[in-house]
């Protein structure tokens, strides 16, 4: 069997290539980056790799060729969710025969919400990465009908040992703070000075501990989600009041030698407790929906600015992991699923998108199909501008 994954930014190719490689040892694997307008750079482009060979950044026109050419069995469209609709409406909609579209997020996605459920809806196969995600996403999908199978996976970048069995560290000294940034949220510049304040505080009062705000991006390359105000600009900005330290590179790599680990709702928190890191959830900005952060309700992660300058880092507590992405790996069902659909016979997923109705949003500012409308206002120009983009990259 062969699959094929694409995916269009740093944080979705991390989890492509973690997903390849979690699958049995007898499949052809080929991973392939499509150019948008968010393309990682090559920095960032290793960096999820890790020590794999380094994906081809491809035209849409090319990625066609490769799939036409390569003739996978399934292919994994680990894109965000307008590129996903693209790439599989128009893009790769006329191989024959016609894989498996695999689809996921590459991190947390609680609460699940309708609008990545309907763009991806042209999908056979969601992959899902936790109990709670898999009742929620399948809550939308009997609401709102079309897609695919929902499929359980553990994030493949997890390294979780089985049985309950600690974490065994590499025996390196451990004296690192991680800070992982979150390009969306705190939004606001006042605020996101103010966990760059905290942070200086904590250096200042432990000398012995070496503070890191571990950027996604460097300063002018892209990322999955723009960021208004980025943490190394604004530390500039403050006149740099204090001792921190400002890297990109491998989460793993960082972790590997961590003392504590802080965020205020990046997906690296569920690294950091793999690795038995303690750990701390900023709830100082709010904990909701927006702030993406509610799947920490219950954690006994949870904590304030305060906590962050006194060091007063936690460990997450045991029910809250069972149900939270740390359930065990024999509960996966992803892999059984694409077995199901491989062997076939099979209706193919039924987009939400498809028909008269889809293509004709293509000449007006706001798609209209039989969903909650608030669900579909999806500007023109943004897609106008993303089909240009993968037709002419």
């Amino acid at each position: 069997m062969r699959i094929l994954a694409v995916a269009d930014s740093d944080s979705y190719l991390k989890w492509a290539s973690c997903l390849l490689a979690d699958l049995p040892g007898d499949w052809e694997r080929d991973l392939a980056v499509v150019r948008t307008p968010i393309v990682p750079s090559p920095l960032q482009i290793a960096a999820a790799v890790g020590d794999g060979p380094l994906p081809p950044v491809l035209s849409a026109r090319s990625l066609r060729r490769t799939a036409q050419r390569t003739r996978p069995d399934a292919i994994v469209v680990a894109c965000t969710g307008p590129v996903v609709d693209v790439l599989v409406a128009e893009v790769l909609d006329e191989l024959r025969p016609r894989p498996v579209f695999v689809t996921g997020l590459p991190g947390i996605s609680v609460p699940a919400t309708d609008k990545a459920w309907l763009f991806r809806s042209g999908c056979d196969l969601f992959v899902v990465h936790s109990e709670r995600e898999a009742a929620e996403f399948g809550e939308v999908a009997g609401r709102l009908g079309g897609g695919g199978r929902v499929g359980l996976a553990r994030l493949p970048f997890l390294r979780v040992p089985e049985d309950g069995a600690r974490f065994e560290p590499d025996g390196r000294e451990r004296d690192r703070v991680v800070f992982a940034t979150q390009a969306k949220v705190p939004r606001g510049r006042e605020e996101r000075e103010q966990v760059l304040l905290a942070l200086a505080k904590l250096a200042e009062r432990r000398p012995d501990l070496d503070v890191v705000v571990k950027l996604r991006a460097l300063d002018g390359e892209r990322q999955t989600h723009n960021e208004r105000h980025p943490y190394q600009r604004l530390w500039q900005e403050l006149g740099e009041p204090g001792r921190l330290r400002f890297a990109a590179g491998s989460m793993d790599e960082h972790l590997a030698v961590a003392a504590g680990f802080v965020t205020v709702s990046s997906t690296a928190a569920l690294e950091a407790i793999a690795r038995d890191v303690p750990s701390l959830v900023l709830e100082d900005f709010g904990v909701s929906a927006e702030m993406i952060n509610l799947v920490f309700t219950g954690s006994g992660l949870l904590g304030t600015l305060d906590d962050l300058a006194d060091g007063a880092f936690r460990e997450a507590r045991g029910a809250w992991r069972a149900a939270n992405y740390f359930h065990p790996a024999a509960a996966g069902t992803w892999v059984g699923l694409l077995d199901e659909l491989l062997a076939g016979p099979r209706e193919p997923a039924r987009s939400l998108l498809d028909g008269a109705e889809h293509l004709a949003a293509r000449r007006r500012a706001r798609l209209r199909v039989e969903v909650p409308p608030e669900v579909l206002r999806i500007g023109y120009r943004t897609k106008r501008r993303l089909s240009r983009a993968l037709r002419t990259g």
